[in-house]
């Protein structure tokens, strides 16, 4: 089936119970035994798993092309278990990865045993240098957060394949609309669904799925025995938006790419980053390897990060804000976000593009930097 058909019936059914044709929310922490000690439906305890998770499981296993998904309290979370699953050794990630995974598997894993290494998978050639007999995990970023740098999917998950290690993908800005790393080779990919799977600001989960039902036991017996799952409310709201996830995603690409255009054109931007530009290093690997440019770009407006945040500061639409892919429009300053060591430019504003009419997020824009 299409991907806007998976995203309506994959993991729903009609309530056998009442009839409803949107599921309800099953809260209930324990399940009820059978008089020979079974489960009826084979829900023990919510913390094992819950209606509404394996629901949400189920619907992205299918949306990816996975043989099976593991849900968690956060994407965080979901990375976490996958470095506990793959246990100390070596790991590979970009230097440009998302500043919250490099602190993960840097600073809570180092101690326990985890060496990492962090190289420019722009060139998957230093992937394969950076590869040593005890690695165990190739991590990609694709498109990367803030700088929006892009990596051959296909090309680094062969060199993890052929060094025995795993390759993980976090396709959080790539979504299953724009991209299937399990397609391309990936053994994980990794989505905080708090972003375009919930899509409006106010559901907290991520999750990981994965091409081998073996690694997947193993994701799951961190799952059930750490217990970071996420409430059966949430699933349920990560369900409700996954809906209209192609839909979102197709309309938020669009004016991302329109807008990047608009901003990479005017004289008061030095730079925008934005794969969709043909100026952009990585275009041809994005469009090789995704259906569409996604809806996030990055802007360097002003010669300093105070220039910088007063352009934020100006605009009325964007909402100044952490996080992305809700159906607002929100920017953030990278660099005061992740403090010391950031490599974001100290000017750079990091850019989700919402669903708002374009023309007024131009004339928003507009305003801002000529202010």
């Amino acid at each position: 089936m299409h991907l806007e058909t998976l995203a309506i019936h994959s993991g729903h059914a009609v309530d056998e119970a009442t009839a409803a044709v949107t599921p309800p929310i099953y809260l209930s922490t324990t399940f009820a035994r059978e008089s020979d000690g079974s489960y009826r439906a084979g829900f023990l305890y919510s913390r094992y798993t819950n209606p509404n998770r394996a629901s949400l499981e189920r619907c992205l296993a299918e949306l990816e092309g996975g043989v099976a998904a593991a849900c968690f309290a956060s994407g965080s979370a979901a990375t976490m278990t996958l470095l506990q699953v793959v246990g100390p050794g070596h790991v590979i990630l970009p230097d440009d990865a998302y500043f919250g995974s490099i602190k993960l598997a840097r600073d809570v894993f180092g101690p326990w045993g985890l060496d990492l290494s962090l190289v420019d998978m722009t060139d998957p050639e230093n992937v394969a240098r950076a590869m040593r007999k005890d690695t165990k995990l190739v991590w990609v970023e694709t498109p990367s957060n803030p700088l929006l740098r892009v990596v051959d999917i296909a090309a680094v998950a062969a060199i993890a394949r052929r060094g025995g290690a795993l390759c993980a993908v976090d396709n959080t800005w790539g979504t299953p609309v724009l991209q299937r790393p399990l397609e391309l080779g990936a053994d994980v990919s990794m989505h905080s669904t708090t972003k375009y799977l919930g899509g409006h600001s106010d559901v907290l989960s991520g999750a990981l799925i994965v091409r081998d039902a073996d690694l997947h036991q193993r994701i799951n017996t961190v799952q059930m025995v750490g217990g970071a799952v996420p409430s059966p409310f949430e699933c349920w709201l990560a369900m409700r938006g996954i809906r209209t996830l192609p839909l979102r995603v197709r309309a938020q690409t669009a004016s991302a790419g329109e807008l990047a255009t608009f901003l990479a054109d005017h004289p008061c931007v030095e730079r925008v980053h934005y794969p969709g530009l043909a100026s952009h290093a990585g275009h041809a690997v994005a469009a090789k390897q995704m259906r569409g440019f996604g809806g996030m770009l990055s802007v360097q407006a002003g010669k300093d990060r105070e220039q910088s945040l007063a352009v934020a500061s100006r605009l009325k639409l964007f909402t100044q804000a952490t996080s992305l892919g809700g159906t607002e429009s929100l920017i953030e300053h990278r660099a005061s976000v992740e403090g010391p060591g950031t490599r974001a430019p100290e000017n750079l504003l990091r850019v989700s593009v919402g669903l708002e009419h374009i023309d007024d997020l131009k004339e928003d824009f507009d305003q801002a930097l000529r202010a």
